[in-house]
């Protein structure tokens, strides 16, 4: 079974839990689906809070690969993004990016969404600079079981 397969097949969120927001009625077409591009924004701007301090500073998003919406996502939802490094460069920074939701604020989690989103570190003039070393390290297996279990 290929990695992303085990990984959408998965029982448990992978990553660190980086944003928890409620589905709500603005957000949804008339069935009472929520918009699919409103769960990409809260995947960008959950991988946007992680990428920042690995980068050490501001990041801007230059791809989204591999989007796949599993299940739809209700009002009333509670919808959890988690973000898991997978690979930082020079300048750029990769996260995998999970959407699990509780129906209804209860009972099991449900794993409806999942992309890769890659980020570059920008400086002040708005152009790519290297990532500071400090903070490149990916993140540690005691890190990612501490997390799993939120």
């Amino acid at each position: 079974m290929r990695s992303r397969e085990r990984r959408r097949n998965s029982a448990q969120p992978r990553g660190e839990l980086a944003s928890r927001t409620l589905a709500m009625p603005a957000d949804c077409n008339p069935r009472g689906d929520i918009f699919g591009g409103w769960i990409m924004a809260l995947m960008d701007s959950a991988g946007k809070m992680s990428a920042t301090p690995r980068a050490g500073g501001r990041v801007v998003t230059v791809s989204v690969s591999n989007i796949t919406f599993l299940q739809p996502v209700q009002v009333g939802d509670t919808v959890c993004c988690y973000t898991e490094l997978t690979r930082t460069g020079r300048t750029s920074i990769t996260l995998d990016v999970e959407v699990w939701v509780l129906r209804q604020g209860r009972g099991e989690r449900v794993k409806v969404t999942e992309a890769e989103f890659t980020f570059v570190a920008v400086g002040e003039d708005g152009r790519p600079r290297e990532l500071a070393s400090a903070v490149v390290l990916p993140v540690s297996k005691r890190a990612r079981q501490t997390d799993a279990s939120r």
